[in-house]
């Protein structure tokens, strides 16, 4: 396990998470990588797809029941903190064995960097912003704890401003090399 690498990728809805998951797997695959695209709210879509009737698709998605299952159930009310982590832990562990690289495109709560920075030594966060950023969120979706929680949060790894795309391709090889000036300790806001 310590030969794996993760990539957290945070951020609100729609400021391009999944796009700078894309660019990090064409870039790391472009050098023999082994990687593998997850999600922490894996095994919550498929509850609302297998009991919710959800069809899966991304502009159909019921954010609102999913923020509800995802957080005011399982966490607030059943208490269990830490229920998607484990999973996630566990598929990582199992995939491993076929990989060398995660990418986590879903990270929407402080706790989630923390606890699987804590699980796994080889992780990178990295928060995806947008200048002038309007949520395409209703006003309940857009205030619920998993839209506002990184908000103040300052312990990322990596800080992407994602406003040109090619800009960004260049920021993420930067990354992956190591030699990045993107560091959130340089970023002067």
């Amino acid at each position: 396990m310590e030969n794996i690498k993760i990539y957290l990728l945070c951020g609100k809805a729609r400021t391009g998470k999944n796009t700078v998951g894309r660019i990090i797997k064409e870039e790391l695959e472009n050098t023999n990588h082994k990687v593998c695209e997850i999600q922490i709210m894996r095994t919550l879509k498929g509850y609302i797809k297998d009991y919710f009737n959800w069809d899966g698709n991304e502009d159909t998605k019921p954010r609102k029941l999913l923020q509800q299952l995802g957080y005011d159930v399982i966490r607030e009310k059943l208490g269990l903190e830490n229920f998607h982590i484990d999973r996630l832990t566990e598929d990582i562990k199992i995939l491993s064995n076929y990989f060398d690289t995660f990418i986590v495109s879903d990270v929407r709560l402080p706790h989630e960097i923390e606890e699987i920075k804590n699980r796994f030594n080889n992780t990178v966060s990295i928060n995806i912003v947008k200048d002038n950023y309007i949520s395409p969120l209703d006003k309940e979706e857009a205030n619920h704890i998993t839209e506002t929680a990184l908000d103040n949060y300052d312990n990322f790894d990596y800080k992407i401003i994602n406003n040109d795309i090619e800009e960004v391709r260049k920021n993420i090889v930067s990354i992956l090399g190591g030699k990045s000036s993107l560091r959130v300790k340089d970023i002067r806001d």
